[in-house]
Order: structure tokens, then C-alpha cells, then sequence
């Protein structure tokens, strides 16, 4: 079967809250979308980086800073 779409978008605002790394943003009609992954390094590293000392979910590696509350 084939299916001809045509159509015409006009966006006069478009807010996006945030885009993940599985998110798709999509306008209009599309016959398929294929997930694409690709991880480059970028910071031309040659072996892994060192294991993490200790971890705990409840402290966080680096400090975070102390904001006062402002009303």
C-alpha cells in the first residue's frame, strides 16, 4: 500500500520543557523512526577512568553550595 502525506505546519511558539536522551520531539507524519545511539569519545581518552572510592546516594562526590531560601 502506498501513502502519499502532504501537509503544511505552521509553529507560532513552540516551548519544549526538556528533551531526554531517549526522547523523540516529532512534527508532522513520519513512515518510521529508528533509534540511533552513538557515543563518541570526544576527549580522545586512551584507557578507563579510575574506580570511585566510595559512594553513597546520600552525600554527593563534589560539595554542593548552601543557597539561603529567599522569600
Amino acid at each position: 500500500m502506498t501513502l502519499t502525506v502532504y501537509q503544511q505546519i505552521h509553529i507560532n511558539f513552540l516551548k519544549v520543557q526538556a528533551i531526554t536522551n531517549s526522547s523523540v520531539l516529532q512534527i508532522g507524519s513520519s513512515g518510521s523512526i529508528q533509534s540511533v545511539s552513538n557515543a563518541y569519545n570526544t576527549g580522545e581518552f586512551t584507557e578507563p577512568a579510575e574506580e570511585i572510592s566510595s559512594f553513597s546516594p546520600d552525600q554527593p562526590e563534589v560539595p554542593l553550595p548552601v543557597m539561603p531560601f529567599s522569600s
